[in-house]
């Protein structure tokens, strides 16, 4: 069995007398420690898919195994479990504490984890030594977001779940932190899932999974991942 496992996977929601289908039959499958990038246009199914997987949002019907376990039959208490300690999440907005610094941010995370790594290493290893005891509206946008990493990493988890990271970044920043969430998955063996509408990252990605009106339409495997920092888009 993959490390992650969707078969058949639907999310419908009723609007009215309408359904909206926003995943549809969801079939993939992602191997343990890949790089993979979910790929679409705006609605096309994404970021549903993403909160499916990190225990955000429940399945309408159809399966999803993580690491051989059924997430989608969780209760709630179980989901909160599974999204503490298997699962952390880097969102286009860093959605950092204002009145906390950049240390305080990764260790008020790490604290609620059973096997977390050390707050301050994890800082260093994503190069904000200099910035420990800054607060976020001390810091760049590329600087917030490496918190964000720094955070998630912390956690230690199972899955790093990866929305839009770079979407308000400018070019050479967002390709500094694809980099750094490559070199994440590489170094330490995570699993990281990418969702982006940016067709040009998925030239990093040992997996690429394109999703279209709440399906998957292309599945395919890069045996030669580019480097992070020969993207152009």
């Amino acid at each position: 069995m993959s490390f992650v496992q969707f078969t058949d996977v639907c999310k419908h929601y009723k609007m009215g007398d309408n359904v909206i289908k926003a995943a549809n039959g969801v079939t993939f499958n992602i191997e343990e420690g890949e790089f993979c990038v979910i790929v679409g246009p705006s609605g096309a199914g994404k970021t549903t898919v993403l909160n499916m997987l990190g225990g955000m949002d429940g399945v309408t019907s159809g399966d999803i195994f993580v690491d051989g376990v059924k997430v989608s039959e969780f209760k709630e208490k179980q989901l909160t479990q599974y999204r503490r300690f298997d699962v952390g999440f880097v969102f286009q907005f860093y959605n950092l504490i204002q009145n906390l610094t950049a240390l305080e941010n990764v260790e008020i995370a790490s604290e609620i984890c059973k096997n977390p790594l050390d707050a301050k290493e994890t800082l260093i290893n994503v190069g904000l030594e200099d910035r420990l005891t800054n607060f976020p509206a001390q810091l760049s946008g590329g600087e917030q977001q490496r918190v964000s990493i720094a955070r998630a990493i912390a956690k230690n988890p199972k899955l790093l779940l990866c929305d839009e990271p770079t979407g308000a970044l400018d070019y050479e920043t967002g390709k500094n932190i694809l980099k750094l969430l490559h070199d994440v998955c590489r170094n330490n063996r995570k699993t990281v899932i990418v969702i982006t509408h940016n067709t040009a990252i998925t030239q990093m990605a040992d997996r690429v999974i394109h999703v279209k009106n709440g399906t998957v339409v292309a599945e395919e495997v890069n045996d030669n991942p580019m480097d992070a920092s020969l993207l152009e888009w």
